[in-house]
C-alpha cells in the first residue's frame, strides 16, 4: 500500500512537473492554483509518475488558456499538450493497466476502472476538433474549454477513484518496475503520436 509522500516531496514533485511545462514556453504564466488531494503524488513509483504527468498537463492547459489568439505559443503548448497526452495514455495502458487485468485478484471495481479507462474516445474527438479549428481565432477557446473539462474530470477519476483500486492488486514491486516501463513507453509513444484533426459536426457525447 502507497504511503503517502510528505508535504514537502508533494509540493516538490508538482512544482517539477509545472516546470517542465513550463519549459516549453518560458514566458507564459502557468497558474494552476490547488490541485486534487492524492496520495500518489510525489510517489517514486508508477502512480506519482502518472500524477507527475496529470499535473504538466494541468499546467500546460493553464498557459494554453492565459495566451492570446495571436500568441505563436498558444499553438505550441496545445501541441506539446496532445502529443504528451496521446504518449502518457498509451504508455499508461501498457505499463499498468494490461498488467492490473490480468491479475485474477483484480476487483470488479478495478475491472470497471479500466473499462473507464478505455472509454476515451470523446477526449480524442474534443482534441481532434480543437486542433481542426483556427488557433487563432476568436471563438477557438470555447471549443478548448470543454476538451479542458472533460481532461481535468478524467484525470481526477483516475487519482482518486481508479489509482486506488488498482493499487490494491498490485505490489510495491510491481509499482516500481511498472515507472521504468511507463517511461521507456511514454518516450516512443509521444515520440510517434500524430496530432489528428477533424472538426466535429455533431456535439460530442
Amino acid at each position: 500500500m502507497t504511503r503517502p509522500a510528505s508535504r514537502r516531496q508533494q509540493a516538490e514533485a508538482k512544482a517539477a512537473a509545472v516546470a517542465d511545462a513550463k519549459s516549453v514556453s518560458p514566458d507564459v504564466p502557468a497558474r494552476i492554483g490547488s490541485t486534487p488531494a492524492t496520495k500518489f503524488r510525489g510517489n517514486p513509483a508508477i502512480f506519482g509518475r502518472l500524477v507527475e504527468d496529470h499535473d504538466k498537463h494541468r499546467a500546460l492547459l493553464a498557459m494554453i488558456e492565459a495566451t492570446g489568439p495571436k500568441d505563436p505559443a498558444r499553438k505550441t503548448l496545445f501541441e506539446e499538450f496532445v502529443r504528451d497526452v496521446h504518449g502518457h495514455a498509451a504508455a499508461e495502458e501498457q505499463a499498468l493497466w494490461s498488467t492490473v487485468m490480468r491479475n485474477p485478484e483484480t476487483t470488479e471495481f478495478a475491472r470497471h476502472a479500466v473499462g473507464d479507462h478505455h472509454k476515451l474516445d470523446k477526449l480524442d474527438k474534443l482534441m481532434a476538433d480543437a486542433a481542426a479549428r483556427d488557433i487563432t481565432g476568436a471563438g477557438w477557446l470555447r471549443h478548448f474549454a470543454a476538451l479542458k473539462a472533460e481532461y481535468l474530470d478524467h484525470i481526477l477519476e483516475e487519482e482518486t477513484e481508479q489509482f486506488v483500486e488498482a493499487e490494491k492488486t498490485l505490489s510495491d514491486s510491481d509499482q516500481r518496475y511498472m515507472r521504468g516501463v511507463f517511461n521507456r513507453r511514454k518516450k516512443a509513444e509521444k515520440a510517434a503520436a500524430v496530432i489528428e484533426k477533424e472538426i466535429a459536426l455533431t456535439p460530442i457525447a
